[in-house]
């Protein structure tokens, strides 16, 4: 090897475009020569690619004469296909800068047949592929020939996949690359955006293997600023959508060259985009909408669009966070609160996506709260207060996935697989028991299903474990993608053209006639046939929007922290921002009128409404945390005193309400708030067996007990469902202790409720001071979820709306005489 000549080439090409070699990449190269693996970590635009990518460049550059003839040599992970196509240009085009007559190539579920056929027979140097194609990839008898002389693998985004059972699945088959390869294989991630990068490096190279930490460039410069509502109508529940500010957004708009407008959810893409049309019709051709149920080929041309600079706007979500260098943008919004600390940074990094430039987002608040979020992260930002993705351990239905695909390709040893799934940090304390269960599973399908064949997947053939039926082959080689899919309908006008998908059991909701929005227009539903939506523009509007799963992100840890710590700074007299400024008529009446709670506070407020009496606890641990503690203080008080709760949550607590008076006092509620027989009674008071039969379902799509069906016949989800209950039900009554059971119930509670915030939150609220106050109306806190809950209400006499304005307008004009901020041992109620 000839690495200083190499690097100097690289150092010469830099200098050629004034760019400027950093350290942290020179550091990278270096440590590719001498054989390492390891993790860079930098922020998003410092120049991270190159410094994973032209080691292995150098490397080949030697080799120049015969690089034709050689095999696969680097694998490039990306965690999604959209980024496929702009990552392979990236990297061929340094390669041609270079003067490497080296290849690039893409293998994504989208690569044709034809093109995977020449791939195997004529190798590139490099293949940009995802984690579910790599184990496709890995099902292939004699794939191991084609594999065993990679000499690198790149996960690019690997805090995305960290966090995911697709960096499980990732995880495995670097394993089985590790075994494979003739060489020592270097594995690299290229990350931004993480606190826990042990761990991070754990999963990404072993628990058990020596890696090294490249820390790029110091931190970008990201800049933080908000649009202020006008006027005195602060108090937006959290229903809205932010859209009263669509003027002032615009004006940024207009001021800017380019602009990604990012939301947190896909209906509210939809919205805005709408919304920003309608106010700006001759934006038509100039402004889009990006999300990842759009069709492939609509988004790859607005990126395309985008990257000319032929777009003034993008509407876009997280489909835009990652990895696509789009240099025209140089402002980037946010619709409502980021929710977290590392989400915000991700998206800013979006804006001035060129090393040393500095990052700009513009805060777009949906409800008067909203603006301490936007404080509170900003000061989490200025002291590098970020959040950790926390990988999962001991999933055994990715890991039962992986042994059958790998006993399709070369098959398996036990005793060598046992040790190679050993060596992943998701399974490195998995025990001989849980092993053989796994084992008994594959091969038998465990004790209540052995008596059904097509579930004797693996068969041991004189010590390999293999795949022998063709049809359970071609099952499983559909069923890899399941990981990370759900159950979606095709959207498609009735001359063909595809639009997107969404989920189906909103399009099971319209019928034949009824208009909604998606893509951008306003469709009426013509028919619904092989779970494809025949639709044509619509001659009226609509404003029913998708609602997609999984869209409600919980505020994190640490910015929640971060809110409580602004408000306790705030009310002392040692925070200061057009925030904080903008919203202290707001804090200040919360303060006079109940109590604004710093960190060591928990506040509790009774009221009496038109609706009944309300309890409104306020814990800030987040929705999903909320959402288990509601239920289960609701079923504590009701063992105390017979009351029938209607539950409402958000990010800041949840409210209890009742039609009758209900007596509560210190006490009593400190009885109440414990962890004392806290699980029991949290699965006592859900219907843990239906929301652990919907969480088995995804579960039992991995391990392949359910299929989804072949390509054009696919099962509906209520079909998908219905199967994977049965198998629920069977496993239940006949196989108490499978693992897969238990394993479902372990995520309803660690991932759909939060279980571990939950019980620390409950240990947290024992030691903070308590206040129960008694405000005469409902107070800036507490309006929110009063708000939400009487929406799933049947309004009597007045409408929804009408009753909203009624109690907003009482609240601004009592803000009005709230002008000027209390000091210190102001009343904290009336």
């Amino acid at each position: 090897m000839k690495p200083r000549w190499s690097i100097e080439r690289c150092k010469q090409w830099y200098a050629a475009n004034n760019w400027c070699v950093f350290d942290f990449q020179k550091q990278a190269w270096h440590a590719w020569h001498r054989g390492q693996s390891g993790l860079i970590h930098s922020p998003t635009g410092s120049g991270k690619t190159l410094a994973a990518w032209l080691g292995p460049v150098q490397g080949a550059m030697q080799l120049q004469d015969h690089a034709v003839d050689e095999p696969l040599r680097v694998l490039w992970i990306t965690p999604l296909r959209a980024l496929a196509n702009d990552t392979c240009s990236n990297l061929q085009a340094a390669c041609d800068a270079l003067d490497v007559p080296v290849t690039v190539e893409i293998r994504t579920g989208d690569t044709s047949s034809g093109r995977r056929s020449k791939q195997r027979t004529q190798p590139p140097f490099a293949l940009v592929t995802t984690p579910e194609s790599l184990s496709v990839m890995l099902s292939y008898p004699g794939a191991e020939i084609g594999l065993q002389g990679i000499h690198t693998v790149i996960v690019d985004e690997w805090h995305e996949l960290l966090g995911s059972k697709r960096g499980v699945q990732l995880q495995l088959c670097l394993a089985r690359l590790r075994a494979l390869c003739i060489q020592p294989l270097r594995v690299w991630g290229v990350s931004a955006t993480l606190a826990n990068l042990d761990e991070a490096m754990a999963g990404l190279i072993g628990p058990n293997e020596r890696g090294i930490l490249v820390r790029g460039v110091a931190p970008k410069s990201v800049e933080v600023d908000s649009v202020l509502p006008e006027g005195n109508q602060q108090f937006k529940w959290s229903g809205h959508l932010g859209l009263q500010l669509v003027k002032p957004v615009i004006t940024a708009i207009e001021k800017a060259g380019t602009s990604l407008v990012f939301t947190n959810t896909r209906s509210q893409a939809e919205l805005w985009f709408q919304a920003l049309l309608d106010a700006k019709p001759g934006w038509l051709d100039n402004i889009a909408l990006h999300h990842g149920s759009l069709d492939r080929k609509l988004r790859s041309g607005i990126e395309d669009r985008l990257r000319d600079g032929r777009l003034r706007c993008v509407v876009c979500t997280s489909s835009l966070d990652l990895g696509v260098d789009f240099s025209p943008v140089d402002q980037v919004l946010q619709i409502g609160s980021p929710k977290g600390v590392a989400r915000l940074l991700q998206r800013a990094g979006r804006s001035g996506h060129q090393p040393g430039a500095v990052s700009r987002v513009l805060c777009v608040p949906t409800n008067a709260l909203e603006l301490v979020e936007i404080a509170a992260v900003r000061r989490a930002l200025n002291a590098g207060r970020i959040e950790g993705r926390f990988a999962p351990t001991l999933s055994l239905d990715v890991l039962s996935q992986h042994l059958v695909t790998i006993a399709m390709g070369a098959g398996f040893e036990e005793p060598a697989m046992l040790e190679e799934v050993r060596s992943t940090h998701a399974f490195a304390k998995l025990e001989d028991a849980q092993w053989q269960w796994v084992m008994d599973f594959i091969t038998r399908g465990g004790q209540a299903l052995q008596g059904y064949p097509q579930y004797h997947k693996v068969l041991n053939v004189a010590g390999i474990y293999r795949v022998m039926n063709k049809e359970i082959q071609l099952r499983h080689r559909m069923s890899i993608g399941t990981i990370s899919s759900d159950t979606q309908i095709s959207v498609s006008f009735q001359g063909g053209k595809r639009l997107g998908s969404t989920e189906e059991n909103f399009i099971a909701r319209l019928k034949p006639g009824e208009t909604f929005q998606f893509a951008g227009r306003h469709l009426e539903l013509v028919r619904i046939r092989d779970m494809t939506a025949y639709v044509r523009v619509a001659t009226k509007r609509s404003s029913a929007v998708p609602r997609w799963w999984g869209t409600q992100m919980p505020l994190t840890t640490e910015l929640a922290d971060s809110v409580q710590e602004t408000l306790d700074l705030w009310q002392k007299n040692e925070a200061s921002s057009r925030e904080l400024t903008c919203i202290s008529a707001t804090l200040a009446m919360q303060q006079r009128w109940s109590i604004l709670p710093g960190p060591d506070d928990f506040l509790i407020e009774y009221i009496s409404t038109r609706e009944g009496y309300s309890l409104f606890c306020f814990p800030f641990a987040g929705r999903l945390a909320h959402e288990g503690l509601a239920m289960v203080i609701a079923l504590r008080l009701s063992a105390l005193s017979p009351s029938t709760f209607t539950l409402q949550i958000n990010d800041y607590g949840f409210e209890l309400q009742s039609p009758t008076e209900f007596s509560v006092d210190i006490e009593q509620l400190k009885a109440v708030f414990t962890t004392e027989n806290l699980l029991n009674d949290i699965l006592g008071s859900i219907n843990s067996s239906e929301i652990a039969k919907r969480r088995f379902r995804d579960i039992a799509r991995i391990a392949g007990l359910v299929f989804d069906g072949y390509p054009g016949k696919p099962k509906s989800a209520k079909q998908v469902q219905s199967s994977s209950s049965l198998i629920f039900d069977v496993l239940d009554n006949y196989d108490k202790d499978n693992l897969l059971l238990d394993q479902a119930r372990r995520e309803v509670l660690e991932q759909q409720l939060e279980f571990s915030r939950l019980k620390s939150t409950l240990d947290s609220l024992q030691k903070r001071r308590w206040h129960l106050v008694y405000p005469k109306r409902l107070t800036p806190l507490s309006f929110p979820l009063w708000a939400e809950s009487i929406n799933s209400q049947t309004m009597s006499s007045e409408s929804f709306k009408q009753r909203v304005q009624g109690m907003l307008d009482e609240l601004e004009t009592a803000t009005k005489h709230t002008l000027v901020k209390p000091s210190a041992g102001t009343p904290a109620c009336e």
